[in-house]
């Protein structure tokens, strides 16, 4: 016994002398100290370390498609004097990556990990989405930095050699960052420091950020907290002019296992609590019913309910809500540029506190025949004001407020969704929508040419479904001595074609007849169009058929926008013919004559493609264009009888001599 007692004193008075004796900054994780090149930079601090690779199979003979593991490490540090609020690093891969995980940040694009970031990729901090300063924190490192550890999959970069980005900078507006410094093969470091010709806004006593600016802005506002629940509103605002969305639907990424327990305004597309039931959420809410649960999906999607629930007590009477999916630019209708819809969501521990509210990140949102939105990071903002339920004239403040902030872009890879034709007065044939236009299966080879130029076709062709239409393009080749292909040309794949027709053009003014085609059986309410026009924009007169202005666009009036006029705005889908067994289905159509005038303007070639568009969107969706325009034919015939001429010419000469 005694022995065992001075065994166990003799460890005990060790392990107090260790723990004496050994300095408290080594026992600091080893990941929080700053490298040391940070000490020269008084600002944002950012470093890229590559820490090893290993080769991954398959082996493959390409050098530069073989695959490897990467692991490297992304920190960023803010030795500055004001708080780096909602940090955004941009990481330039180079090596066709496919990032597998991201410790402690999300693609600020809305895309999820794992993911292909090879062309570059911006990350934004969570759940740490601020950094202080050391003069607020004492110099604590753990609110001054983040490390963000990275592991995915790089192609051709074998070791010893590092897969090193091209660059790394702040992406937050109001720094400046030089070209990194490389520091042997595997790290490279930057030094980001306000702009001085910039004027912010935000001063360091301010707690969020201001609004930003952008197509589409998404508000998520905490409206209710309770410590295992809380309730919210999401309100999607249209603000560009030429911005629409369809039947939209919204998604998003829970990142701590909520889910969504009932909703007003809008609904999930599907209705599942099996993840719940089966999950961490069943065994810790033992008493909750999950039959009433409306989604426990991590990535749930958000649809919109039709009008007839806008009244409903239980789904409906909120605001904005039950659109059937649509959402208008403002200039058209601002009731109708708004939707919402409030959901109740259940929180998981350890987050069982009023105060922890973890908005969802990736945010998704796509519509039918729509353009293609890119979302961020939410962004924290002021608390959102809304008007007060008691009908007193003062407002009520949201317990929290994240603003997602999306924009249109144009992805190379995306193909288009609707097309244009071109037809003139002076030329019976009409320049039909490209090849492929919207997209073309990988397996027609057999059936039909995805790279060869559309055939000529008759006017009446127009009006009938592509497939249709074989034998009225084979024989309006043979009849103008026309080039048939074989295979025959692909369809355009497109579910909505617009059809330019050049209808009139005299000394004082000229006209247009625009037809727009739905080949979908997808209806379109409130519809919209708009061209651009290089040089006739500014002689637009009138249309007659439909409700058209004229719209400036980046800083040009060149754009005409036009709509149904009341009981012309609504584009029906395609349907049957009178006799189905027969005749082939009918596309929803509107047709409607535009008139300029040509005073005051420069001299305009109507011909030569100052009378068509050159630019033409639906619903948002810009459409693609011909490559050709129509030839006149009576330059054509007098360019075919020009060698004629010339043999009478030469026999006439020959004669004489």
């Amino acid at each position: 016994m005694a022995f065992n007692f001075w065994v166990t004193a003799t460890v005990d008075l060790l392990l107090l002398l260790i723990f004496t004796v050994i300095p408290f900054s080594i026992c600091q994780p080893t990941d929080q100290a700053p490298p040391p090149s940070a000490d020269s930079c008084n600002s944002i601090f950012l470093s890229y370390s590559f820490n090893q690779g290993t080769k991954l199979p398959p082996n493959v003979t390409d050098r530069t498609r073989q695959p490897y593991r990467f692991e490297s490490t992304l920190l960023i540090l803010n030795n500055g004097l004001q708080e780096l609020k909602s940090w955004k690093v941009f990481v330039g891969f180079q090596h066709d990556e496919f990032l597998v995980s991201a410790s402690g940040a999300v693609l600020a694009d809305g895309n999820s990990v794992p993911g292909n970031v090879g062309n570059g990729t911006v990350f934004a901090g969570f759940p740490m989405t601020d950094l202080k300063t050391a003069i607020e924190t004492a110099g604590d490192f753990t609110q001054m930095q983040v490390q963000v550890k990275l592991v995915g999959t790089q192609f051709g970069v074998a070791p010893p050699n590092s897969p090193m980005p091209t660059n790394i900078s702040l992406a937050n507006d109001g720094y400046l960052c030089p070209r990194p410094t490389l520091l042997g093969k595997s790290e490279m470091h930057v030094c980001c420091r306000p702009d001085p010709s910039v004027k912010t806004n935000i001063t360091t006593s301010e707690e969020f950020l201001p609004r930003q600016n952008g197509d589409l802005t998404i508000m998520y506002d905490v409206t209710r907290t309770y410590d295992s629940s809380y309730w919210a509103q999401v309100k999607i605002s249209n603000h560009n002019p030429l911005g629409r969305l369809d039947y939209w639907k919204l998604s998003w990424e829970w990142m701590k296992d909520e889910f969504i327990y009932s909703m007003k305004g809008a609904y999930p597309s599907v209705v599942d609590s099996t993840d719940c039931i089966f999950g961490r959420q069943g065994t810790y809410y033992k008493d909750l019913d999950f039959a009433n649960v409306l989604s426990c999906a991590k990535k749930p999607t958000i649809v919109d309910l039709p009008p007839t629930k806008a009244n409903d007590t239980t789904l409906g009477l909120i605001p904005f809500c039950c659109r059937n999916g649509t959402i208008l630019p403002s200039h058209m209708d601002s009731s109708k540029s708004i939707s919402a819809f409030q959901m109740q969501v259940f929180k998981m521990p350890p987050d069982l506190n009023r105060s922890q509210i973890t908005p969802p990140q990736n945010w998704k949102i796509s519509g039918v025949l729509n353009p293609t939105y890119k979302c961020g990071a939410p962004l924290r903002v002021s608390p959102s004001e809304f008007p007060d339920s008691s009908g007193l004239p003062l407002n009520s403040t949201a317990v929290a407020s994240w603003q997602v902030v999306c924009n249109i872009t144009h992805v190379k890879d995306d193909t288009p969704k609707c097309c244009v034709s071109f037809s003139a007065y002076y030329n019976d044939s009409v320049v039909p929508c490209r090849t492929c236009a919207c997209g073309c299966p990988h397996n027609t080879a057999r059936t039909c040419n995805a790279t060869s130029s559309a055939m000529l076709l008759p006017p009446e062709a127009l009006l009938v479904p592509f497939e249709n239409r074989t034998a009225m393009a084979v024989a309006w080749a043979g009849l103008k001595h026309y080039p048939t292909p074989n295979p025959m040309p692909c369809p355009d794949n497109c579910g909505v074609s617009i059809n330019w027709h050049l209808y009139t053009d005299y000394r004082d003014g000229w006209s247009a007849r625009i037809t727009l085609f739905n080949w979908d059986e997808v209806n379109f309410a409130d519809w919209f169009a708009a061209v651009q026009m290089k040089k006739a924009a500014p002689g637009f007169q009138a249309m007659y058929s439909f409700n058209a202005t004229t719209l400036e666009l980046d800083g040009a009036n060149n754009t005409i926008f036009m709509q149904g006029n009341p009981g012309l705005n609504y584009l029906v889908g395609e349907t049957d013919g009178v006799h189905p067994e027969r005749d082939p289905r009918v596309p929803g159509k509107q047709q409607s004559v535009i008139s300029f005038t040509k005073k005051n303007i420069q001299v305009l070639n109507m011909a030569a493609g100052d009378g068509f568009p050159t630019k033409v969107f639906f619903n948002g969706e810009e459409c693609l264009l011909p490559k050709t325009f129509p030839v006149n034919d009576s330059q054509r015939n007098l360019a075919s009888l020009i060698p004629s001429i010339l043999t009478l010419l030469f026999v006439f000469v020959f004669v004489q001599q």
